[in-house]
Parts: structure tokens; sequence; C-alpha cells
């Protein structure tokens, strides 16, 4: 049976990425986007998007912390720095901004799995601050194996959040129809209280790495 320290980063990697990314939200970017393309190709769209979405957060947790070093910054910054970035976003999902569904999409190609949908569409700035904050507070565990096995399930936390992420693009159509404006806004509002809730926290952690590391 696994260890409850594995689990709270697979549960907590999991549920912290499922909310940044909030797969719901991207079913009118999604349907947009694919409007008029044949059912097969809709289908390949959704696929690529999530292997090049899951693709981006694997390298992000993989090498996050060696772009750390490169640049010199501490691991307190970046969790202080990440929580206002998932702050923000969590605060425009919660009351709303301007851009927030009022640009129209331009369809000017036949491929838009990479951009706009997997990045920044389901691997934002948001996505890849929480996974190298992860990504960072698991390099500051004192043990190998420790670090190893959390890191492998932070991995899983991501294949998992973009396998929902894909059921939800194949079934863009049907849970559209189902929820309508009014059920996916109070979703995406309640998802905005989480991700203020995660920056927040992010933000603590941070300063504690400052204060200990003074």
């Amino acid at each position: 049976m696994l260890d409850s320290f594995y689990l709270q980063y697979l549960f907590g990697g999991f549920v912290s990425l499922i909310v940044i990314t909030n797969p719901l939200s991207k079913i009118p970017l999604f349907i947009s986007l694919t409007q008029g393309m044949s059912l097969d190709v809709r289908k390949k769209q959704a696929n690529w998007s999530c292997y090049y979405a899951a693709a981006i957060m694997l390298v992000s947790l993989a090498a996050g912390n060696l772009l750390l070093v490169f640049f010199g910054i501490s691991y307190g910054a970046l969790r202080i720095s990440g929580g206002f970035v998932v702050g923000i976003i969590g605060y425009q999902m919660l009351f709303g901004s301007r851009d927030q569904g009022g640009a129209p999409v331009v369809r000017d190609k036949d491929d838009y799995s990479f951009f706009p949908i997997a990045m920044p569409g389901i691997s934002g700035p948001g996505t890849i601050a929480v996974v190298i904050g992860i990504a960072s507070e698991i390099a500051e565990l004192p043990n190998v194996m420790d670090m190893a096995g959390a890191f492998f399930m932070t991995g899983v936390a991501i294949v998992l959040t973009c396998a929902v992420t894909w059921i939800v693009l194949r079934s863009a159509d049907y849970i559209s129809g189902r929820l309508g404006p009014s059920g996916t806004a109070v979703l995406t509002k309640l998802m905005g209280f989480l991700l203020i809730c995660i920056g927040v926290q992010f933000i603590g952690s941070g300063i504690r790495t400052f204060i200990a590391g003074s």
C-alpha cells in the first residue's frame, strides 16, 4: 500500500493541476477551433492537444529546477511569484475579466492542437508555475528515495490531469449541451476560488522558505 507521503503528491498535484487547467473552460475554445472539422480530425486534435500538454508539464517538472539554478532564482522567489500568477488567474476566473470570452477566435490553419489548445490553453503560465513550484518543494526533500517517489507521483498526477482533459475534449459537444453557459460559469467561479487558495498557499510556502534561508 502506498505511503501517505507519496499519496499527498499524487492527490495534491492532481487537484492543483485539474483546478488550474480547468478542462471544462477549454470546451468553448476547442469547439470554436474545430468547428467544421470531421469527427476523426476533431478526435486527433483532442488527442494531440493532451499529448503536447502532458509533455510540456513533464518537461517543466523535470527541468524546472535546472532553470531556476541557471537563472539564479531561489525556490522561495519562485513560489511567491508563482503564487501571485495562480492567484491572479483565480481572481479573473472568480470575478471575470475583460478578456474572458471577449476576443473572437481566429481560424487560419488546420492544426490547433499545440497552439493555442495545448499551450497556453491547457498548460499555460499558471500551470507551468504550479508544476515548477511542486518540483521546487520536491527538490528540498532530504531523502533521494523520497524525491524520486514524489517526482514519480507528480508525473502520474500530470498524466491523470491530461487524461481527464482528454475525456472532456472528446466529449465537448455533449458536456457543453448538458451544462449550458450558466453551469460552466458556476464551475469556473468555483475553480477560481480554489486557485486563489492554492496561490495563497504557494506564497506562504515561499515566505517560509525565505525566512528559513535568512
